[in-house]
């Protein structure tokens, strides 16, 4: 099996608010040199907290989707749209089409996580659409058994967020320790991000806040040391548009 494993001692890390808030990046922005560049429309992956809390001050977005997990505690979002905060708890979730601009504002409170990942449609349509955004909250989500994995399905067949970006499909799994398969599509790019847990694939051991990538791949075999918590996204492995980079020549 072909794996691209990015341990969390390899990723971009990142800083905000005098060091309040702390970042770990599989996917950095292309400015940053990480490992991983950008590819298909996934364009940005951070894992961010606080242990203290802090402040991301009101800053400009346009065209990307933007989305935002709260893995632990209470993020507070402001935008130019609505002139208010607003609050996420463990479990909600925010997408923002950021389409021909908006300005938002993030607090991340005292113990505090999210995932922020920005996704990329077809900038030539978004860059036109008036920017919009919805917050999800957790109960929203439903959660389904399949061969003894509970999939919590946030975008996808059984998902609720409506994106632009094309053929997205993204889960939170949650894997049994007897488990040691998991079913891919085969012709998509899929990534992965280990929240809880130690997983052995192959000869490479991953651990908590590791990430890792497969493709051409139909199945996943792995040997688990306890339960585990897997993030995972999927995407094409070729668009039907150009992405921002190629338009931009980055």
């Amino acid at each position: 099996m072909s794996i691209q494993l990015i341990p969390k001692e390899k990723q971009v890390k990142g800083a905000f608010d005098g060091g309040a808030i702390l970042e770990n990046k599989p996917i950095g922005f292309p400015q940053e040199r990480g490992v991983v560049h950008p590819y298909s429309n996934l364009f940005y992956w951070a894992n961010a907290w606080s242990d203290r809390g802090g402040l991301i001050g009101e800053h400009p977005h346009k065209w990307f989707e933007i989305m935002s997990f709260v893995l632990d505690g209470e993020i507070q979002h402001y935008d130019n749209k609505y002139n208010r905060w607003l609050s996420l708890q463990k479990g909600d979730v925010q997408i923002i089409r950021s389409g021909n601009g908006i300005t938002h504002a993030e607090k991340i409170e005292p113990g505090g996580r999210m995932f922020q990942i920005w996704f990329d449609p077809n900038i030539q349509v978004t860059m036109n659409k008036q920017a919009s955004y919805d917050d999800y909250k957790a109960e929203q989500f439903k959660e389904i058994d399949k061969n003894g994995i509970k999939i919590k399905n946030y975008v996808g067949t059984d998902g609720v967020i409506e994106m632009d970006s094309e053929e997205v499909v993204i889960n939170e799994l949650f894997i049994p320790k007897s488990c040691d398969k998991l079913t891919l599509v085969e012709r998509k790019i899929h990534s992965f991000y280990l929240l809880k847990g130690e997983m052995k694939i192959d000869n490479n051991i991953i651990k908590e806040d590791d990430f890792f990538i497969i493709e051409n791949q139909n199945d996943l075999n792995f040997n688990l040391n306890s339960d585990a918590r897997l993030f995972h996204i999927e995407v094409p492995q070729k668009l039907s548009y150009k992405t921002y980079l190629e338009l931009t020549k980055f």
